[in-house]
């Protein structure tokens, strides 16, 4: 099959038997028309098409090393810095494409189990591993173009570090069987972005130091329609169908789940590992996943900083207040923040190498860098946006008010300084969404998280930093011959 249209994986989706639960009602006929669902989904679709544009296929597909047929770059294994690049260029493509506010556009889990595929000798002769799986599971979706969600979170019931759960009533998804046809799984995970809205479901354990109870030590693949799989939908965050009230959700409002397993049977041609929690250290920490999940995320942070710098330079010119310094200030912090990412990213491509395997790591060090970064200066940007903006994001009209009597009102009073009233009244209902809307403070709280907890971060950084040649330039300014 090899890279897909959008019309494929809309009516592949379609197809589908999945259990979606929204607003307390599991929903019935087609996924692709609920109003929930609608703006992504199509917006998913327009990135299927753009890879099978004649204009753009060379840069967004390569050919299958299995068929031959193009199949889409982000599941490159890369060998080369170029390969690297090639990988980024298509990944800004489709990220510009959604103005850098899809976080789980398909290339970004495509990624992900690229990674685990280039790293799956790690688990090689482990108890209860099967590292081929990664291999077999990462070619048949390649090859026929599958798309992700993926689930890693465990509930927020209790987070205190000595909290053990019942194994009578498991609440935390976990291993309960297993038998002939595979493993049983019983619990839920959170927080599945696009939730039911993907081919299938990457399930895997975050690392622990405490380490989990075993059962909770697995990872594996199945089809979002998996018998007894079921995805628990939060409130939706679309505004509306208008494109002119509601830019961003009505197009890239892209959903949060809870991931149920009602007795779940993942067959073991799914299952990577199980029942060991060293493999699931193994697998995030010494794996290429960091280096390319977050080389993917940079180049997607990048293009929506720079979506964030435009608008601002187009707000300040709707009201004309580029002159205050004030203003200025404001928005070179966006602009050095926007080259600061750039600078990470590229020094990430320039220092990468080769792995054990073969395989061209973009260099971690500045990754972690700019992962340390863009969790405190994004939600700053969001709100130098607001504070650009002041009282006019907030006396906004809707669309429908431009097509009645008052529209003669509105074009007197809101219009900019070289903008009408309907197009000022556009700007500032992007800006709007980006940053007050539902939406906006979901894309805010998103990127604060987006890798965990911003503190442990910092702390891995710290800890993976090489400061002892620093450490050894002072000590022999210093004369000192030991350090206690």
């Amino acid at each position: 099959m090899g890279a897909i249209n959008g019309k494929t994986y809309i009516n592949r989706l379609d197809s589908m038997e999945t259990e979606i639960w929204f607003d307390g009602k599991r929903l019935e006929g087609r996924l692709s028309e609920h109003p929930a669902f609608k703006g992504v989904i199509e917006t998913k679709a327009s990135l299927y098409d753009l890879q099978r544009n004649p204009d753009h296929m060379k840069e967004m597909t390569y050919s299958s090393p299995s068929t031959k047929e193009p199949v889409g770059l982000s599941f490159l294994q890369p060998v080369t810095k170029d390969d690297l690049y090639t990988r980024r260029k298509m990944m800004e493509r489709w990220a510009g494409h959604t103005c850098g506010m899809m976080g789980r556009s398909p290339d970004y889990l495509s990624t992900v189990l690229m990674s685990f595929a280039c790293s799956a000798t790690i688990l090689k002769e482990q108890e209860n591993c099967f590292p081929a799986h990664f291999q077999t599971v990462y070619e048949r979706a390649r090859e026929n173009d599958l798309s992700f969600t993926h689930t890693f979170i465990t509930p927020q019931v209790n987070r205190s570090q000595s909290y053990f759960e019942d194994d009578d009533a498991p609440v935390s998804a976990r291993v309960i069987d297993k038998n002939k046809d595979g493993l049983i799984i019983k619990g839920a995970r959170l927080l599945a972005t696009q939730g039911g809205l993907s081919d299938e479901v990457l399930v895997f354990s975050a690392p622990s130091k405490l380490l989990f109870e075993t059962g909770e030590a697995f990872a594996f693949s199945i089809p979002s329609d998996t018998k007894g799989l079921k995805f628990i939908c939060r409130d939706s965050f679309v505004g509306g169908s208008s494109t002119f009230d509601h830019p961003l959700s009505s197009r890239y409002e892209e959903m949060d789940s809870i991931i149920v397993f009602d007795d779940v049977l993942v067959p073991w041609d799914s299952v990577f590992f199980y029942d060991n929690p060293d493999a699931s250290n193994k697998l995030i920490l010494e794996s290429s996943f960091h280096h390319f999940a977050t080389h993917q995320v940079l180049t997607r942070q990048i293009v929506k900083l720079e979506f964030v710098l435009g608008l601002a330079e187009l707000l300040i010119e709707t009201i004309g207040v580029r002159e205050y310094l004030h203003i200025q200030e404001k928005v070179s912090e966006v602009i050095i923040g926007l080259e600061t990412m750039k600078a990470m990213l590229e020094k990430s491509e320039n220092d990468a190498k080769q792995d054990e395997q073969g395989f061209m790591r973009p260099s971690i060090i500045p990754l972690r860098v700019a992962t340390n970064i863009f969790p405190k200066i994004y939600p700053r940007f969001a709100e130098i946006l607001q504070l650009i903006g002041a009282s006019g994001m907030v006396t906004l009209p809707a669309e429908n008010a431009f097509d009645s009597p008052i529209k003669p009102d509105l074009d007197k009073y809101l219009k900019g300084t070289n903008q009408t009233a309907e197009d000022k009244t556009r700007i500032f209902r992007l800006a709007w969404d980006l940053t007050m809307s539902p939406f906006g403070t979901r894309q805010t709280q998103y990127e604060r998280y987006f890798f965990g907890d911003p503190v442990r971060l910092a702390g891995i950084l710290y800890n993976s930093y090489p400061k002892q040649e620093y450490v050894s330039n002072i000590c022999e300014f210093l004369d000192l011959n030991e350090r206690g």
